[in-house]
């Protein structure tokens, strides 16, 4: 479980394909806090620590990614070179500073526009409609691992929505969400409550 308050930036260092895909993720932590089996979410995406190493702010993990889950999210965000928005899991006693996250992905939305408004960025992002109708302006949703305010949105001819974001500046410097432009695509996930809320509405009929 995560709250979407991103940690620190890492970068794909290595990527190898074995049964599954392999990664070596460098980042700015310690890895005597991290743990072998322990959870870190990566741009939205829960993955298990299975190896880890370097020295205090300059360390690196491994993890594997199965087949699954590169057919789930952006396949961009899986190639060396890549900046992935990094968050261990939360401890019991944490601050909750965003809102309840997964680190399960559930569709890739496309960024429509990126513009500058006063000293933030205004990102519309098209959803698609499988998720549409769990987005809800001033409802919570999770972009690349960044737990973020909905505050528009508009709803298209083929089920499909475009929801308006602010992303102010400390955000977009601690995260990769300043680094969005038009056409990019990015992992999204929906707010929990909205999810039992959708099936209890079904259920109710």
């Amino acid at each position: 479980m995560f709250t979407g308050i991103v940690t620190a930036i890492g970068t794909i260092a290595k990527a190898e394909q074995r049964g599954d895909l392999r990664l070596r993720i460098a980042a700015p932590l310690d890895p005597a806090k991290i743990a072998i089996g322990a959870s870190i979410a990566c741009s939205g995406v829960c993955l298990t620590v299975v190896e880890r190493g370097g020295s205090a702010g300059d360390a690196w993990f491994d993890v594997d990614v199965s087949a699954e889950t590169t057919s789930r999210t952006v396949p961009e965000m899986w190639v060396e070179g890549a900046k992935l928005n990094i968050e261990p899991s939360l401890r019991v006693g944490d601050e909750i500073g965003g809102h309840i996250v997964t680190g399960h992905v559930d569709a890739v939305g496309e960024v429509i526009a990126a513009v500058p408004e006063g000293d933030s960025w205004r990102i519309v992002i098209r959803a698609p409609q499988a998720i549409a109708p769990f987005i809800a302006a001033k409802g919570s949703i999770t972009v690349n691992g960044v737990s973020l305010t909905v505050n528009t949105v508009e709803d298209q001819d083929d089920g499909a929505c475009d929801f308006g974001l602010n992303i102010i500046p400390h955000t977009g410097e601690v995260t990769t969400l300043g680094a969005l432009k038009a056409g990019d695509q990015v992992n999204l996930e929906i707010d929990v409550l909205a999810r039992y809320l959708k099936r209890m509405q079904l259920l109710a009929g």
